[in-house]
């Protein structure tokens, strides 16, 4: 196994020198714009992140100033980029740095892994090309390269946390300079030895692949097969009072945690017009006179969960409201004009 991660360092670094695709984060040393980088590329493409990557670090150019800023400027930088735990874990992560490291990531893996949201493959990705230091790291990606090389058919031996691809990474590291491998493992299984249709024929490591040479590199690394995600029905209820909408903050865990959104509504069967007047009033405290449903459902997909987003409006009824908390701004809720943003001082 030590040859053949030689061999394949060998053959990874020069094709790496002169293939690498021009990316932001690789024209950077600093430790924290690279440990952005790598949390926001996770479940997201590549032309994505380019797209947020430069506006978030103007924004929060360093740990000091990501550190003290408040959560919800955070999550607003980060919007649309969706999976917003990662923003929310980046931010606590940020002050953990600046409160045990005096602001400066560390270049021990060890250390790397107590930030919070910082695991195994991230901290290995920092301390290697970041610090140079030879670190494996090992995600899906790099995980098929090395299933691929090996000829690994077992479909558990081929995950990311099989302790045989962490060994082979780590010896990879090891020959050569941990910067450009640790990358070239990542680019050649983004670029190159794809899930769908590798293209073997432009691949530095051929030579060495197992898989080519038995003719299994389209059924290496097996299919998973996932069960159908559960699907939640809701009503997203626009109420409208005075030319403004009630949105309300959602709790601190769960799917959107803490985010700001029309009050959701569970969505019956039976349900056709939109959502029930009493089930509004329940949520909200406020009562409508009139409801319509509005346009199609709209879909949203969560990592392991699907909600059907059913829109209707309400128009608040005229009532006396010096009793009713429902129709006046507070801790988690608050009436919006068109174009405006919730403020950052109604937080739970």
């Amino acid at each position: 196994m030590l040859d053949l991660a030689h061999r394949l360092a060998k053959l990874l670094e020069p094709w790496f020198l002169q293939h690498q695709r021009d990316l932001a984060w690789r024209r950077t040393r600093d430790p924290y714009a690279i440990w952005v980088s790598e949390i926001m590329l996770q479940q997201t493409r590549v032309d994505t992140v380019e797209q947020y990557y430069g506006k978030f670090l103007e924004r929060f150019p360093d740990i000091g100033t990501l550190a003290a800023a408040d959560e919800s400027e955070v999550l607003a930088a980060w919007s649309g980029l969706g999976y917003y735990r990662r923003a929310r874990l980046l931010h606590a992560g940020a002050r953990h740095v600046a409160a045990s490291h005096g602001g400066k990531v560390p270049d021990d893996p060890e250390l790397l892994r107590q930030i919070p949201g910082v695991g195994r493959y991230t901290a290995g990705a920092i301390a290697s090309i970041a610090f140079d230091r030879p670190t494996a790291l090992v995600d899906g990606n790099v995980a098929r390269v090395l299933s691929r090389l090996q000829a690994i058919e077992d479909p558990k031996l081929q995950e990311a946390g099989a302790p045989g691809h962490w060994t082979m990474a780590q010896q990879i590291v090891q020959a050569g300079p941990p910067r450009v491998l640790a990358q070239a493992l990542m680019e050649l299984g983004a670029t190159v030895c794809t899930p769908l249709g590798p293209r073997c024929e432009g691949c530095p490591v051929r030579s060495e692949c197992q898989a080519l040479a038995k003719g299994l590199q389209t059924t290496i690394p097996k299919p998973k097969q996932r069960a159908p995600s559960p699907r939640d029905d809701l009503w997203a209820v626009a109420v409208r009072r005075n030319g403004r909408v009630l949105l309300e903050q959602r709790a601190n865990d769960g799917l959107l945690a803490g985010m700001w959104c029309l009050p959701l509504i569970e969505r019956k069967i039976t349900d056709r017009a939109g959502a029930p007047p009493r089930a509004i009033a329940e949520v909200t405290g406020v009562k409508v006179k009139s409801v319509e449903a509005l346009t199609e459902p709209v879909k949203h997909v969560f990592t392991h969960r699907v909600w059907m987003l059913w829109p209707c409006r309400g128009e608040a009824a005229v009532v006396d409201v010096s009793h009713m908390s429902g129709y006046e701004d507070g801790p988690g809720r608050m009436w919006i004009a068109p174009g405006e943003r919730p403020r950052g001082e109604f937080r739970r």
